[in-house]
């Protein structure tokens, strides 16, 4: 597998290359017809930009498509109408399906010594409302968003920032945005094509009825009451909001448009007619009209499946449900395909070396005590007795698809052995009374581990009951809590949660230029550290200073990293890294690459048959293209269900 190049030295290009437009006939997809007809949308090729992104997809080994037909799918809560953005996967610069970064909404990037990048956007490109996108749109984004104190009160964003210093941004045309630094920002391109990108362009020609800059206040005041806002930046926040999609009326440059806003339970994006990729025949992506979605509760989806009900599933689905899915599929007229995560684990024990009890603090801090628990992992068990097999038996670390993969390195601390995590208790001084069974603390309290849970999946609930049964022969009570997702978080966030359940690290691929900032106390969402990522994350702000020489170093290091263009340089850093997170065991993993299942119809196609899903880099199945994925038997002009111009208030 290849893997993201987070630095490029040299223009990157297209993988196909754009030819002019004069060089295929722009077919015009069937849903649009008659609205092209009765005038309401200028026709395609007057819609399309002056050089569009052609993808040949036969060179990608897939089919060429017919337009027509609706994706149904489920989420399990409203908010997860990010959904449309995910799938769509349309970014200035994004992974493709060998996670190597490409141009997709730019031209093309050139970048220079690591710290200057020019994006070149494609001239004619317009929003889904048909209003140009130019630079001015990113224009828009920095000067009145980014460095505006009532939007952006803690200023530009992290990734825009070195060694705390923002580039020098200029705009010479209306084609061109130039960013230059004056050190390395490895940051840039990778956080574009972030599963949730930041969005560095806005449609500056809808937002700035609501920008106190553009608009006087006595505009602006009766739109403060119709909304219920205290002020023009409450309302500006609220009716931007490109990442979940929830204004219809904002325009949009991904692949589908919410239609309206919709009941509490039912969503429809439809086809932006003005998108910027076609097929090579001529055809305007996407494929599908567009995305049916429906919010359901996780227990009942997989019933919906079996019945027929959903034309491409992930979410609420978990391996535990693969015989249900499997048994429906005959009657459902679907398969279930099992792609491996891409998480650097699925399941993972995460102690808190901030938590606010000092002597628990201590004792969670103590390597030996995070290697004895993690030797009292059978790891074989649960994944035999949860997953079949099928998973990897492993800590927390780079999967084998990495470049940075080393056996040796995976089976540190890894092995089953409570003998020995016994002595390591015993070397810490944790004594068991006689006739007990639990140790203690040294402040005499018993030696009780409570581990919290967001509850989502079975089989972490299943692990953990494994577990505590095998702590138990060392003496380490194991007590499981579940909270809200969001409680979850915000517990460990403030140092209130000893031990939290999680996933392993986002990017189980990475190579040499791929950021190691999860390695590294910079961030409060790993749950190892999080007021030490706090206190990156805000210069100082809050949280606590590392306190700890080897997170000490893992900072050094990652810093280093960031300075170097050198690619044996970072490799040896990120080698470094990896080898002190599979010594220190700050997250224990248990199980990684379990199979997430997937739901596809067997109508629907170019759904690959193997892949990887991972979050980001890859925004799960958006590297793999769902505007190129199409229905067999689509009908030649399926009918428009709400109208594109119809839109509820």
């Amino acid at each position: 597998m290849s893997h993201p190049k987070a630095l490029l030295a040299a223009l990157l290009l297209l993988s196909v290359p754009a030819g002019p437009a004069a060089a295929f006939t722009p077919q015009e997809p069937a849903l649009l017809r008659d609205e092209v007809t009765y005038g309401l949308l200028p026709p395609v090729r007057q819609r399309m930009p002056d050089e569009p992104l052609v993808v040949d997809l036969e060179a990608k080994e897939r089919e060429a498509g017919r337009s027509g037909g609706w994706i149904r799918t489920f989420i399990t809560q409203r908010r997860n109408s990010r959904i449309a953005v995910l799938y769509g996967y349309a970014r200035l610069v994004g992974y493709n399906d060998k996670r190597e970064l490409v141009p997709d909404i730019a031209k093309s990037v050139a970048v220079e010594e690591g710290r200057d990048f020019t994006l070149t956007l494609r001239a004619g490109h317009r929003w889904s409302d048909g209003a140009p996108f130019t630079s001015d749109d990113i224009r828009y984004w920095w000067e009145d968003i980014a460095n505006n104190p009532m939007l952006s009160p803690s200023g530009p964003p992290r990734f825009m920032l070195v060694n705390g210093k923002p580039p020098e941004v200029s705009f010479p045309d209306a084609v061109t945005a130039r960013f230059r630094w004056e050190e390395p920002n490895p940051y840039f391109l990778p956080t574009l094509a972030a599963a949730r990108p930041p969005f560095i362009y806005r449609p500056a020609h809808y937002l700035k009825q609501f920008h106190a800059r553009y608009t006087p206040e006595t505009t602006l005041a009766p739109l403060l009451a119709r909304y219920k806002v205290r002020n023009w930046a409450a309302l500006h926040n609220l009716l931007d909001d490109m990442f979940r999609m929830e204004n219809p009326d904002e325009p949009t440059l991904q692949p589908w448009m919410v239609l309206s806003k919709g009941t509490g339970n039912h969503l429809l994006f439809q086809r932006n007619p003005y998108y910027h990729r076609f097929d090579s025949h001529g055809m305007q992506l996407p494929y599908t009209d567009g995305l049916d979605v429906s919010v359901m509760g996780a227990g009942l989806i997989p019933a919906q499946v079996a019945t027929g009900k959903a034309d491409l599933q992930a979410e609420g689905l978990t391996f535990s449900q693969v015989p249900v899915l499997v048994a429906g599929e005959r009657g459902g007229n679907y398969r279930t395909l099992l792609w491996p995560e891409g998480k650097g684990a699925e399941i993972a024990l995460y102690p808190n070396l901030n938590y606010n009890d000092p002597v628990w603090r201590a004792l969670l801090r103590d390597v030996r005590f995070r290697r004895a628990l993690s030797l009292t992992v059978d790891r074989r068990i649960i994944n035999r007795s949860l997953f079949f097999g099928l998973a990897r038996e492993s800590g927390v670390g780079v999967l084998p698809d990495s470049p940075l993969y080393d056996p040796q390195r995976t089976g540190e601390w890894t092995g089953y052995d409570p003998q020995r995590a016994a002595a390591l208790l015993d070397e810490i001084g944790l004594e068991r009374p006689r006739g007990a069974l639990y140790r203690q603390l040294p402040d005499g309290r018993p030696l009780e581990v409570i581990v919290e849970t967001s509850g989502e999946k079975p089989e972490i609930t299943d692990a953990l009951q494994i577990i505590a049964e095998t702590w138990r022969d060392i003496g380490v009570r194991l007590l499981v809590r579940t909270v809200d997702r969001d409680v979850l978080r915000n517990r460990v966030y403030a140092g209130q949660t000893m031990m939290a359940v999680w996933g392993g690290w986002d990017n189980g691929v990475p190579d040499a230029d791929s950021s190691p900032e999860e390695l590294a106390p910079m961030t409060q969402e790993n749950f190892s550290w999080p007021k030490w990522g706090q206190y990156y994350q805000t210069s100082g702000g809050a949280g606590e200073a590392v306190d700890l020489p080897v997170a000490a170093e893992l900072m050094d290091l990652a810093h280093r990293w960031r300075l170097t263009t050198d690619k044996a340089e970072r490799r040896a850093l990120w080698t470094r890294m990896l080898d002190i997170q599979a010594d220190q065991v700050f997250a224990i993993g248990v199980v990684s690459e379990t199979p997430q299942p997937i739901a596809v119809s067997n109508r629907l196609r170019n759904v690959p048959e193997k892949g990887l899903w991972l979050w980001d880099p890859g925004a799960y199945l958006g590297v793999y293209r769902p505007d190129e994925f199409f229905f067999a038997d689509a009908r030649p002009a399926d009918p428009d269900p709400v109208g594109i111009h119809r839109r509820e208030d």
